[in-house]
């Protein structure tokens, strides 16, 4: 299995953990989103930071049809008030991006294609919605409703897991090099104008993840070793740093609306570490296949 396979189905593979209600929605406000199989299933859930007030916010994904088969609902993405989730489900035969309510409520579907999209991320705005599309790879941006959709570049090489910057000025993503198994960190504007690379590591990166400022991106690369940590890097391309000496693959970073803190999959558990990685505690139990940690982007004691 090629890592990019192995990233798939961890991002796959799990949210368990949400908190009671979600901000704007009537109840206290979860800090982060994951995806867990704990109930057999790929499903999304909300969580405090402290691993507690855990629900689950996705109705069931299987297809009463045909029990095997599961549909998954993975790679949640807030939007920038915390109202909205944008994530990805294979529900209706191919993966397209949904969104819905903070509470789990209000469904919709946004895109209806054969080519697989995945790992939605809003603009800072809320009024857009990037995404990559297809197995190779292109980064595409659309209306927030659905509407408008289009291709941001035409490069030959895979352009994957897009991330939108909070100043909006620009979209990481990550680009597999022709040819090899080695993939970068790459930064393009919204319009498609002026792609450049970002990282020149030469091994495999994933999962761009923005600071606060915009001013630092924290993702997964095995440059220093023959498993994914965790490391966060200037939007100009300097200052690398290691946050994670981890034992298993460590990846997929969510940085916290504070910038305080980031959050982690590891081992099928969340970890939370300071934003130096001189701490890191664990709030979600390995056993339920919990990933994609996403933080709320509305601090604690700002929503509505």
């Amino acid at each position: 299995m090629t890592r990019q396979a192995f990233l798939r189905a961890a991002l796959a593979g799990g949210v368990a953990l949400l908190l009671a209600a979600c901000g704007g929605e009537g109840g206290p406000r979860p800090d982060l989103l994951l995806v867990s199989t704990r109930d057999g299933e790929y499903a999304i859930y909300a969580l405090n930071a402290d691993g507690g007030s855990q629900k689950r916010l996705t109705e069931s994904d299987v297809d009463p049809t045909s029990p095997r088969r599961v549909l998954f609902q993975v790679e949640p993405a807030w939007s920038p008030d915390g109202r909205r989730i944008a994530f990805a489900s294979k529900r209706s035969g191919t993966f397209d991006i949904y969104a819905m309510k903070a509470d789990g409520t209000g469904t919709r579907r946004l895109t209806s294609v054969r080519a697989d999209d995945g790992h939605p991320t809003w603009s800072p705005d809320g009024g857009r919605i990037a995404f990559d599309r297809g197995t190779a790879g292109d980064i595409y941006v659309m209306n927030a409703d659905g509407s408008r959709v289009h291709a941001i570049g035409d490069d030959a090489a895979g352009e994957t897991q897009p991330a939108w910057s909070p100043d909006g000025r620009w979209i990481a993503y990550v680009r597999r090099t022709p040819g090899t198994e080695n993939s970068e960190l790459w930064l393009v504007r919204p319009n498609g104008a002026g792609a450049h690379a970002l990282t020149d590591l030469g091994g495999e990166s994933y999962g761009p993840s923005w600071s606060p400022t915009s001013s630092r991106i924290a993702f997964a690369t095995d440059v220093d070793n023959t498993q994914l940590d965790i490391y966060t890097i200037g939007v100009d391309g300097k200052g690398l740093r290691r946050l994670t000496v981890s034992r298993d693959e460590t990846f997929e970073p969510s940085w916290s609306p504070d910038g305080t803190t980031i959050a982690y999959s590891e081992g099928g558990a969340i970890y939370l570490t300071d934003a130096a990685g001189k701490a890191a505690d664990r709030i979600t139990d390995g056993a339920n296949n919990d990933s994609s940690p996403v933080w709320n982007p509305v601090p604690a004691g700002e929503e509505e």
